[in-house]
């Protein structure tokens, strides 16, 4: 099979376009190229999965092989936009091999794969892009890349995902409770129909591991990465952070510290209204960046929708069609980053059972309340990432919230002194 160009089909017509799934981001992408007909794409072909689901195109518009579209060799590029990371990897690798052209919003997908993704890029000649894979209309990964290429990096931090925003802003500004607002969430379209993909933070894990990739060079495996969700929220929590006149946001952190290595979590986190983190509200997502000679800088959007993502899978289009692809400029270099090794972060622990807060081992507690009439135990001290990582799992079933509320520092109490963890937390 002939390779397809990634940049023009030879007689300035537009590019045709494989759409692998259509779904919330597949008919937001498909509606933006109908609302744009010079744009210069054209969705040619239309794979799903599901043949008796009710869509708002006409039957025939649709086919049920997927790799049919693979075996198309009119077709320039493919847009790959399925919930499967799995059949996504099976689809994505295999396109690559052919040294095809392919866009990807599958954050789950890239996150799990992405090393061997880019040795399929480079051994096969195709190109590969997935700036919808991470915060949405905001475009992150293409700054850091080529932006930010050369520049240290003291931190990369934000709000990853807009479902679980769009909870805490309803639990925080309605005073709502959270199935209410989740539900709500999902009825918009804004959470997935399976709650812990953004609740339990595995979401934004993701998009911080991809993240990692860019801004540090660092090549992660997910299941290494803390993420703690908000699953197990109440109305205390939104008050206890509101008395002290802050927030509580899922922020990912990914941070350089002053021994060269780096630091990648996600957590849920009290912020203060001296962040702009503080002002993201509802779906949006936002992303700080801290920058050794440029300084700080913000972005905030809509990090959830067919919309917002169909806009960043149409920037893709547009780079592929002017020869971008990703240059991965930190990856091979002398300063790639270890991960850190072991850190403590001070935290908010409620509704832990006793014998749970005994394994956290938490030192320097600073806050404490655990006396007759109150319905609720909480403390405030230093665990480590690690600890929390093992029993993160045990933290969920025992329905305990934990937030960051503190620095991160090293077992042995030396305060890492980053200005980017300053960014958000006092």
């Amino acid at each position: 099979m002939s390779k397809p160009s990634p940049t023009s089909t030879g007689n300035g017509a537009p590019l045709r376009l494989g759409l692998i799934g259509f779904g919330c981001v597949g008919q937001g992408l498909y509606d933006i190229l109908q609302k744009l007909p010079d744009v210069g794409f054209e969705v040619r072909r239309i794979a799903v999965k599901n043949p008796t689901k009710l869509r708002p195109l006409p039957a025939d518009r649709f086919e049920f092989h997927a790799d049919d579209l693979l075996d198309d060799p009119e077709l320039d590029v493919l847009v790959e936009v399925i919930d499967d990371p799995n059949e996504a990897f099976r689809l994505v690798s295999r396109a690559l091999r052919q040294g095809r052209n392919v866009v990807t919003a599958n954050k789950a997908m890239v996150a799990r794969h992405l090393p061997e993704l880019i040795r399929l890029q480079r051994e096969f000649g195709g190109t590969l892009l997935y700036e919808a894979a991470v915060c949405g209309s905001i475009p992150v990964i293409r700054t850091l890349d080529s932006y930010f290429g050369q520049e240290p990096l003291p931190s990369v931090s934000g709000i990853f995902n807009g479902s679980s925003n769009y909870v805490l802003t309803g639990m925080t500004t309605a005073g709502a409770d959270y199935a209410t607002v989740l539900a709500e969430a999902q009825a918009q379209g804004f959470a997935e129909t399976d709650p812990a993909l953004d609740m339990a933070a595995f979401d934004p894990r993701s998009k911080a591991v991809i993240l990692a990739a860019h801004a540090y060079g660092l090549l992660l495996n997910p299941d290494q990465v803390l993420n703690l969700g908000i699953e197990s929220i109440s109305s205390t929590d939104i008050r206890f952070a509101a008395e002290r006149g802050q927030k509580i946001k899922v922020v990912a952190t990914l941070q350089r510290l002053s021994d060269g290595s780096a630091a990648v979590f996600v957590a849920p986190q009290f912020v203060g209204d001296d962040s702009p983190l503080y002002h993201v509200e509802r779906e949006f997502n936002g992303v700080v960046v801290e920058a050794e000679f440029a300084g700080q800088h913000f972005w905030r959007g809509r990090g959830a929708g067919g919309h917002p993502t169909g806009s960043a899978v149409l920037a893709d289009l547009v780079a592929l069609r002017n020869g971008f692809r990703y240059a991965y400029p930190k990856l091979n270099t002398a300063t790639v980053p270890e991960p850190a090794a072991d850190l403590e972060v001070e935290i908010y622990l409620r509704h832990a059972p006793k014998d749970l807060r005994e394994k956290l081992h938490l030192t320097d507690v600073v806050d404490e309340l655990n006396a007759p009439g109150f319905s609720y135990h909480y403390v405030v001290g230093y665990a480590r990432l690690s600890t929390l990582l093992r029993h993160r799992d045990d933290l969920r079933r025992a329905g305990t919230f934990v937030a960051r509320t503190g620095p991160v520092r090293t077992p042995v109490g030396v305060v890492q002194q980053q200005a980017a963890a300053e960014l958000v937390v006092e």
